[in-house]
Parts: structure tokens; C-alpha cells; sequence
């Protein structure tokens, strides 16, 4: 008895500690296509990755194994499968899917088992998931279809179809395409929760569809289908200097829809558009994305989604031609009502003016609760700022706005009431840039703080950085940096989300670094550079806002801008470790640096903007977009060899070096160590993107701070300088220097615009400057990465990408008591922390299982790093798990 109670209680702690193990180490965070179960993957070959959980030291993955099957059971049991990949000798985390074709309208479900550090088989938790789409434009079953109107008309049209499922329906998807923006409805209720869908492309090249899964909404007997249009960035009916109104594509909003019903026996049934289809006028009287939406609940039609509606008085609809003959799925991150934002405070200037501060300045809409008599008429203003006498002021943003009349104000929703009890509005095809909200009506009404509610819109990124420290001013600027990343995330980098809601190319690569440590946006990056691609002209040139209807295209549009087309296939590749973007974007590098070549055969271009908004200096044009050449150069040379074209691989290596020496030759002073004229800008880039000889960056860095000095510590830089300053500085002996300009807070600098107040990045070091002046723009956001890598010290490892090795080069900054910066990377949490403890730093990094860091101790005076009371090397290699050193 006493042996068969110990036996027990050893298979007990056995248990138990298997238990645990099993608790602690396993495969987590599956994804297909950089998504959690997406549905809608129309691609043969799409990337499989997770994640090890594995808290022990030097934990990693020494093998995998994939398990791909249409039954979950079958997964599990290994039987039936579309494909086993059999045991890998691996520690790769991201693989493709190469098994049997996928088929279309299908949902595959995957595992994956991994082998520890100690050759332990780990099994997967829950089983994960991926649905194909179309896969093919034939599989469309359903027909593009209009109202018949012209692009003038300005009313949104409703469309509505009943139909009656024939058996018990074991699922339904929709599939939805659009030219235009819409709203998708099932017996009453909208289906999802995007906004904006679908996201803005070159619509004439490639068109968007987005698939849901409706099966709860699918109900027995008869069913209506609603669908509302509104017009996006397709039907351009307001005027801007951008020229949207004369766009190639514009036409009157379409949509095709396939509504295929799967019953229990197997069994098909599609619903699409086509004959059979009813439309009519909505109370969506104007909508315009680039001006506001104006709505009027006399014409509401209540009930018009659901079966029984009688729709007699409707009107049949127009067939169209499909837009483009590139349907995509659009599998990324959609745009979503991220935030609700209550109204800080109100102030009610009379009985028909009152004026509503959100305390934050965002992208987004309002929601307006108003009761009043009939044909009550009220407007909405949203902006940025206020006038002396407290009313909303939008000359700062409505500055490139050409109206033809008064009827569409800028930012401003007109509502009418119906004077049947509280009307709720919020605007459904349209988003503002504002803090401040103005209601004017025409009629007395009674509003109270609570009347108005904002929703903070954007593409809805996972957060995946994190950074704390003892300076307050450091942690808001931070903060505001990225309150204005979301801001100009609409599925597409922008520029500002009020006077423009352009995808400023320049923008977009400046703020790519700040975006990836702080947000999961590869879906966004890869849609975008999908929009480039459609974008470029047969002789390589692309415009500098993209997508475009055709402006962009003049003689500015430069390797400053457009060097978009090469850095963030490269950022994304160092971030992700994942290539497909750039082996995609390869092609388009080429033409483009070919191009580049042709006008410039000397190596040096003049083809850019240049330092654009600068404080007060001006930098040399052909000095700084021949820096961005040879990036480019750089980049397509790396990716060559990557992707073994060797013979490309010698010749832009070569190409790089003759631009490379051609910079040197003209604007180095090898004697003084200073570049052209030798302002912030010129010194940075040099720096920044690895023009400087070795022999020669401490000397070139150290005037850098020394002309930081003598302009009194602060900035005089634009847009080219921002991205460069800090990191040409703290990668180069300097981080004192960049930490000062970094937490300046007198003008010019960054904290100058937080202390004045601001929640958001301005487009200008003056605030009271007279153009060029949205408070809430991208172009400076370089500081919000800057964190991560100049104080935090994280950087990815262009040998071992998506931080499979995670380079630690820390800056122990005088000025902060303590810093932590948190990213999560394809590996997991990594973290690098460290605060003051009397003279001495204490250090603390943690690494993710299946990953590795090397850590580079920034040592001064004599000091040491120490682990466990042992003095380590300064270049420190260390596996995953969590470590401490001392430096003193």
C-alpha cells in the first residue's frame, strides 16, 4: 500500500509539473497572412507564423512542424490533410503554406508542434484558422450595379433585395466589392464594424472586396439584404487643388455581391446582385470624404433593410461595368471607431451656438444627439482651433479648398430634423481632423455636454510598443506622436486628416520606423506599397501622393518622396523578417532607381522637394535627394543578393558606390569633417544613411553637436533633418546631445508644441507661423521611434531580421532617472530598461523565446557592466530569456 501512495504521488507531481510545463511552454499566436483566422485569403501560398511561449533561459525552437486540414478533428488527429510539412530542423516561426491547391470558399484549420531547446515535442493549443475567398475573379457569380444617376447627383442611394433560403443553413459569407464607400446590411442590422470599407486604391487598377462571415444573421424564412453607397475618394464631387474631381475612374458609385449560402446537406445557394435588385434616394443628402456629410431624417425610410418593407415606389437599378478587372480580397487591418472620446467641456455661446472642446485633437467623426421642430437645420463644425471670440477657426486647414458654392462648407455636417423625438447622428462616408466642435442651428435647442461625442477613427493596428520614463514631457510627446500616427492611418499612410487626407509618400517612409515599433501595420504598409506598384509609370516615376487621380507627377517628385517604394519594403522586412513585400516591390525599385539613373548619369540628382518646413536653414537639394539615391541603390543591391540576382547585385553595388563617392567628392571637406554648408540637416543625413567614411563619423558627429550648440540646443531642421538628427547623433557617440534636443521644450523643437498644449505632431515648429500649419500632421514623427532606438537602445538586426537577433545599444542619457521601451516583435515582448541606482545603472532586458540579443554597453569613464557580480564584455551576446547587469 505504501509503494502503490508513493507511486501515486510521484504520477501526481508528475502531472503537475507536465501540467505547468505544458502551461508555460507552447505554440502561440497563430497567424495566417499577419491576421488572427482571417477569412477571405486568396492567396495559393499564404504565410503561416506563430510564436513560442517559452519563459525559460535561452529558450528556443529547434524544429516545427505544420498540420493543414479542412476538419479541425483531422488536424489534431494528423489525418485527411491538405498538407503536413513533416518534422523541420528548424527555428524559422514563418513559413508559406505548400501543400495541395487551396480551394476557394473554403476554411482550413492548422496547428503547429514545435521542439524545445531540449528536443521536447510541444503540441499546439487551440487550433487556428484561415478561409479562402474568390481566389479567382471567375468565381464572381454576382453583377456590378448602380442607380443609374450621374457623378453630380448628390444623394446616396439605398439598395435592397429579399431573398429566402431554400434548406437549413449551416453558414453564409458575404463578398462585397465596391467603387465607392458602402455599408453592408442583413435584416436590419450592418454587418461588421468597419468604417470606410472598402479601403481607398487606384480604382481604374484594382478594386477592393471584403467577406464576413453573416451565418447568425442568415435567418429562416425571408431575409433582406440592404446595401448604402456613398461616394470615398471615387465619386470626388468636392473641389481640391488635388484635382480628384477630374479622376480618370470617376463614375457614380458601384458595388457587386455574392451572398453564398452553404446548407446542411452540403448544398449552394448564391445571392448577387443584379436584376432584382430595388434602389432609391437615402436621407444622405451629400457626402463627400474630402468635406463632411450632410443628412436630413425627413427622408428617412424606416425599416428599408429589413423583408417586409414595401418597396413599390423604388426604382429598378443600372448595370455597370466592373470598375477594374483586378478584384483583391482586402485582408488587412480594417478602419474601425477605435476610441469614444466624451466632450471635456462645453460652452454655450446662445441659445443656437454652442461650441464643444474634446480636450485631444483626432481623426474621426462626432456623434450628434439633438432634438427640435421640423426642418430644424444644424450645422456641425469641426476644427482644429478657436478664434479669440471662442468659435471654431478652420483657416488653417480649409486653405486648399476650392468650393464652387456654399453648399458643402468645409468639415461641417449639416443635419435637418425630422422633429420626430431625438435624432442620433454620425456621419457614415466621411472623417474630420479636430478637437473643437461648433453646432449652429437655425432654430433655439437645448444641448448639453453629453450632446456631443467623438470617435477616434483609424485603421485598427495592434499596439506592439510601449516606452516610460522619469520625464514627463518625454512620455506625452510619445503619446501625441502616436495620437497623430493613428490619425494618418486610414489604410493608407495621409499626410494630415483634415486639409488634405493625402498619402504624402514622404510622410510615409519618414514615420514608417515610429509606426512599426509602436503598431502591427504590416497589412497596412503592404496594401500601400500595392497602391505604388499600380501607381508607377512605365519608365519607373511615381507621384508624390499616393493614390492619386493624376496629380503628383511633376518635376518634385523625387527620391526624398518616393523613396517610399524602396525604404518600407526594407523597414517591413527589418521589423517582420518577413520578404515578400520587398521581393514584390522589386521590380518597381529597379525601374525606379533606373530611372533615377538616366536623368542623373553623373550620380548626383537634383530629383526631390528637398528639407522641406525647415526652422530657419536651407540645405543643398541635389546634396540631400542624392542621399536618398543612394539608399536606394543601397537597398536594391541588398535585395538582389537576398533574392540571388547576382548580376543586379554588382551592378547597383557598383551603382552605390559611384553615387556614394560622387556625394563625397562634391560636399565632403575631409579636412573640417563638414558637409555643404555644414547646417543640422546636411551633417545628419551624411550620418543617418551611412555616406560618412569610418575614419570620419566621430569627426562629422561631433560638429554635429557642436552646431546643435551654436544654434543655442535646438532644431533647425525640416523634414529630412527630424528623420535624421537624432539617430546620427546617439548612433554616433552623441546621445547627450540628442536626448537635450529630444526633451527641449522652448522653440524650436518638439516639446515646445506640448507644452503649448498640443495632443498631436504640428506641421510647422511655429505655431503662429502663417501657412503650412495643420496641428496634426506625421512629417516630424521620427522622435516616436527614436525612443526605442536612441534610449531604449532596440534595433533589428539586418543579418538575423524581425528581431531573430535583437541589437540592444541603450543610452544612459543624463537628464532621466530611469527609461523602458517594450516592443513586441515576431518573437514576442522585448524589453530594455534601466534606471539610476546612486552611481551606478541597473539594466534589465528581456528576450523572447526562439530569439537572441546583442548587447552593446555604452561604457565612459572607466565603467563596467556586470552580471552576477562577474564583469561581462561590451559587446554581449545573450539567448532568450530575462537578464540584469550593473554598469559602474
Amino acid at each position: 500500500m505504501k509503494l502503490l501512495y508513493s507511486f501515486l504521488l510521484l504520477l501526481f507531481a508528475f502531472s503537475a509539473v507536465e501540467k505547468a510545463y505544458s502551461n508555460e511552454t507552447r505554440p502561440s499566436s497563430l497567424q495566417c497572412e499577419h491576421l488572427i483566422n482571417p477569412i477571405g485569403v486568396d492567396l495559393l501560398n499564404p504565410r503561416l507564423s506563430w510564436m513560442m511561449t517559452d519563459d525559460r533561459q535561452g529558450a528556443k525552437q529547434t524544429a516545427y512542424r505544420v498540420i493543414v486540414g479542412k476538419d479541425s478533428a483531422e488536424v489534431v488527429r494528423k489525418k485527411g490533410l491538405a498538407w503536413e510539412s513533416g518534422k523541420v530542423v528548424s527555428s524559422a516561426s514563418l513559413v508559406n503554406y505548400n501543400g495541395k491547391p487551396l480551394e476557394a470558399f473554403t476554411k482550413y484549420f492548422w496547428a503547429v508542434e514545435l521542439w524545445d531547446k531540449d528536443g521536447k515535442l510541444i503540441s499546439s493549443a487551440p487550433v487556428a484558422s484561415f478561409e479562402t475567398g474568390m481566389m479567382k475573379i471567375g468565381n464572381w457569380k454576382g453583377t456590378w450595379i448602380s442607380d443609374g444617376n450621374d457623378i453630380d447627383k448628390r444623394e446616396a442611394p439605398y439598395f435592397r433585395k429579399v431573398f429566402q433560403p431554400a434548406k437549413k443553413v449551416k453558414s453564409a459569407r458575404a463578398y462585397i466589392a465596391a467603387a465607392g464607400l458602402y455599408e453592408l446590411y442583413l435584416n436590419g442590422k450592418k454587418v461588421g464594424n468597419h468604417r470606410l470599407d472598402p479601403m481607398y486604391t487606384r480604382f481604374d487598377r484594382r478594386t477592393l472586396y471584403v467577406s464576413y462571415d453573416v451565418t447568425a444573421q442568415v435567418q429562416s424564412g425571408k431575409n433582406a439584404v440592404g446595401v448604402l453607397l456613398g461616394n470615398g475618394w471615387y465619386n470626388h464631387q468636392s473641389i481640391g487643388v488635388w484635382n480628384f474631381d477630374k479622376a480618370p475612374w470617376r463614375a457614380r458609385p458601384t458595388f457587386c455581391l455574392d451572398l453564398r449560402i452553404t446548407y446542411e446537406d452540403g448544398s449552394v445557394d448564391v445571392v448577387t446582385s443584379g436584376d432584382g435588385w430595388k434602389t432609391s434616394s437615402s436621407p444622405i443628402v451629400l457626402n463627400n470624404i474630402y468635406t463632411a456629410e450632410h443628412y436630413d431624417a425627413r427622408k428617412e425610410q424606416p425599416g428599408w433593410n429589413t423583408a417586409d418593407f414595401d418597396d413599390k415606389k423604388w426604382n429598378g437599378i443600372s448595370l455597370r461595368a466592373a470598375p477594374s478587372n483586378n478584384l483583391v480580397s482586402q485582408v488587412m487591418q480594417p478602419i474601425r471607431n477605435v476610441e469614444e472620446i466624451p466632450s471635456k467641456t462645453m460652452q454655450k455661446v446662445n441659445d443656437t451656438v454652442y461650441v464643444f472642446d474634446l480636450g485631444r485633437n483626432i481623426s474621426g467623426v462626432t456623434k450628434i444627439k439633438v432634438s427640435g421642430e421640423e426642418g430644424t437645420t444644424i450645422r456641425v463644425k469641426h476644427g482644429e482651433r478657436l478664434y479669440a471670440n471662442g468659435r471654431v477657426d478652420l483657416s488653417n486647414i480649409d486653405v486648399y479648398y476650392r468650393p464652387k458654392d456654399n453648399t458643402d462648407p468645409f468639415q461641417t455636417d449639416i443635419v435637418t430634423l425630422s422633429g420626430k423625438g431625438e435624432l442620433e447622428f454620425m456621419p457614415k462616408f466621411n472623417y474630420k481632423g479636430f478637437q473643437y466642435v461648433e453646432v449652429t442651428s437655425s432654430k433655439p435647442i437645448q444641448l448639453t455636454k453629453e450632446s456631443i461625442t467623438g470617435y477616434f477613427m483609424h485603421s485598427d493596428v495592434t499596439p506592439t510598443g510601449k516606452i516610460s520614463s522619469s520625464n514627463k514631457l518625454i512620455d506625452r510627446l510619445w503619446w501625441a506622436t502616436n495620437n497623430s500616427y493613428l490619425s494618418n492611418l486610414m489604410g493608407y499612410p495621409t499626410d494630415c486628416p483634415q486639409r488634405e487626407k493625402n498619402g504624402w509618400t514622404g510622410d510615409g517612409h519618414f514615420a514608417v520606423e515610429t509606426g512599426l515599433f509602436n503598431f502591427d501595420g504590416i497589412t497596412v504598409y503592404e496594401k500601400w506599397l500595392a497602391d505604388h506598384r499600380d501607381e508607377q509609370q512605365p519608365n519607373g516615376v511615381l507621384p508624390d501622393i499616393i493614390p492619386t487621380g493624376g496629380w503628383g507627377y511633376g518635376s518634385a517628385n523625387g527620391t526624398d518622396w518616393t523613396s517610399t517604394i524602396a525604404i518600407i519594403p526594407w523597414n517591413i522586412y527589418m521589423f517582420y523578417g518577413d520578404s515578400k513585400l520587398l521581393s514584390d516591390s522589386y521590380g518597381s525599385i529597379k525601374r525606379y532607381v533606373n530611372y533615377i539613373e538616366q536623368i542623373s548619369p553623373n550620380g548626383l540628382t537634383t530629383f526631390g522637394r528637398g528639407d522641406w518646413v525647415p526652422v530657419k536653414s536651407q540645405s543643398s537639394l541635389e546634396y540631400t535627394s542624392s542621399t536618398y539615391y543612394y539608399v536606394d541603390a543601397v537597398i536594391l543591391a541588398k535585395a538582389a543578393k537576398m533574392f540571388g540576382k547576382q548580376a543586379d547585385y554588382s551592378y547597383y553595388s557598383n551603382l552605390a558606390e559611384k553615387i556614394k563617392k560622387a556625394i563625397n567628392d562634391k560636399y565632403l571637406n575631409r579636412a573640417t569633417g563638414i558637409y555643404a554648408s555644414g547646417v543640422q540637416t546636411e551633417l545628419s543625413v551624411a550620418l543617418q544613411w551611412g555616406l560618412v567614411p569610418e575614419e570620419l563619423k566621430t569627426k562629422v558627429a561631433e560638429n554635429l553637436a557642436k552646431r546643435v550648440a551654436a544654434d543655442g540646443m535646438h532644431l533647425d531642421v525640416g523634414v529630412l533633418g527630424a528623420k535624421a538628427i537624432l539617430n546620427a547623433l546617439s548612433d554616433n557617440g552623441q546621445a547627450e546631445t540628442a536626448y537635450k534636443l529630444a526633451a527641449q521644450d522652448t522653440y524650436p523643437s518638439w516639446g515646445w508644441w506640448i507644452v503649448n498644449g498640443a495632443t498631436t505632431l504640428y506641421e510647422n515648429w511655429d505655431i503662429k507661423a502663417e501657412r503650412d500649419i495643420s496641428l496634426n500632421h506625421m512629417m516630424f514623427g521620427e522622435i516616436g521611434g527614436w525612443f526605442f532606438k536612441g534610449l531604449g537602445g532596440i534595433h533589428p538586426d539586418e543579418l538575423q531580421p524581425g528581431f531573430k537577433n535583437v541589437q540592444l545599444r541603450p543610452n544612459f542619457v543624463t537628464g532621466l532617472e530611469h527609461f523602458e521601451a517594450e516592443h513586441d516583435g515576431p518573437y514576442g515582448k522585448i524589453v530594455s530598461s534601466w534606471k539610476r541606482s546612486g552611481n551606478a545603472v541597473i539594466y534589465t532586458v528581456t528576450i523572447p523565446a526562439n530569439s537572441s540579443a546583442t548587447i552593446t554597453f555604452p561604457l565612459a569613464d572607466g565603467k563596467k557592466a556586470y552580471k552576477d557580480g562577474k564583469a561581462v564584455m561590451v559587446k554581449t551576446n545573450v539567448g532568450a530569456g530575462k537578464y540584469q547587469f550593473e554598469i559602474r
